[in-house]
């Protein structure tokens, strides 16, 4: 690659049964960019009545789940009872530490239109050791309540973490940062320096960054401590994400992540035999795989 960018990453179709994501993270070559371990891009979908999005009841453990919708709604419902509905520039964290279990379907509010519209991204932020068995929590932060930034023209929204001199009210367990950043054909931002490890993805459009190109679906991870300097050569939409390292190797089946393997195989059997909470209002769920 160059001096700046370490790593292209790009973004593989990937079915989910209702609908199909645009898989980054994790990567052959790159696991994880700071605690993010797992990076999905959700549309854009067009659904007409008839269609909604339905992820029944499943579980986690030992990680944060981050919602950031784009555009369209979409229904939060998980083992400790809350029932949210994410709209565009909310954020949803949810701390799975020592299990939880949660469905997302189409909103209520949505089900009446025509024509509904769905495009987001889902992200996995690992927990540090100290705090995988932590206990569970939900938090919907509204998108007015996230810091937003100048940067040269260019307005940043801050979702969880630290940058540019502003910090998320996004409780997170680690040093990191995330944040959402549209641009005009010809501005630029210069990334982050105080974060070790650093990377930005292409929703849509696309950028230039110390000479080359990327494009719709791509993620670039960045040398430590390079300078970097990302310029939109076409009206586009890019996310900014990483941190300080993990504090060790992270294991991930399914729906489980832990820095223990033992630990996922308790949780298959726990899954498997019905013992983590169920979610109130929800009668089906998605089995285990094979």
């Amino acid at each position: 690659m160059s001096d700046v960018v370490a790593l292209t990453i790009p973004g593989r179709m990937a079915d989910l049964g209702d609908f199909s994501v645009r898989r980054v993270l994790p990567y052959a070559k790159k696991r994880r960019v700071g605690p993010f371990v797992f990076f999905d891009q959700m549309g854009p979908l067009t659904l007409l009545t008839n269609e909604t999005i339905d992820v029944r009841p499943h579980p986690h453990i030992n990680l944060a789940t981050v919602t950031y919708l784009f555009r369209g709604e979409m229904l939060h419902r998980d083992s400790l009872g809350c029932v949210q509905t994410i709209r565009p520039g909310d954020v949803n964290w949810m701390t799975a530490g020592r299990g939880i279990v949660h469905s997302e379907r189409t909103a209520p509010d949505d089900l009446h239109k025509r024509q509904r519209f769905l495009h987001g991204i889902q992200a996995w932020v690992a927990l540090p050791v100290e705090h995988e068995e932590t206990a569970p929590e939900f938090h919907n932060h509204a998108r007015r309540d996230l810091p937003s930034i100048d940067l040269d023209g260019v307005a940043l929204r801050l979702i969880a973490g630290r940058a540019y001199g502003a910090v998320s009210p996004v409780k997170t367990f680690s040093d990191m940062f995330y944040l959402d950043v549209p641009m005009g054909e010809g501005q630029r931002i210069t990334m982050p320096v105080d974060h070790p490890e650093r990377a930005f993805y292409v929703v849509d459009g696309t950028v230039e960054c110390d000479g080359a190109s990327f494009q719709t679906g791509q993620m670039a991870v960045l040398t430590e401590g390079a300078d970097a300097v990302v310029m939109a050569a076409t009206d586009c939409h890019v996310m900014l994400l990483g941190g300080a390292p993990l504090d060790g190797e992270r294991h991930m089946w399914w729906n489980f992540v832990s820095s223990r393997p033992e630990r996922i195989e308790q949780a298959k059997r726990d899954w498997a035999e019905g013992r983590f909470a169920s979610v109130p209002g929800e009668s089906d769920f998605i089995p285990l795989p094979e």
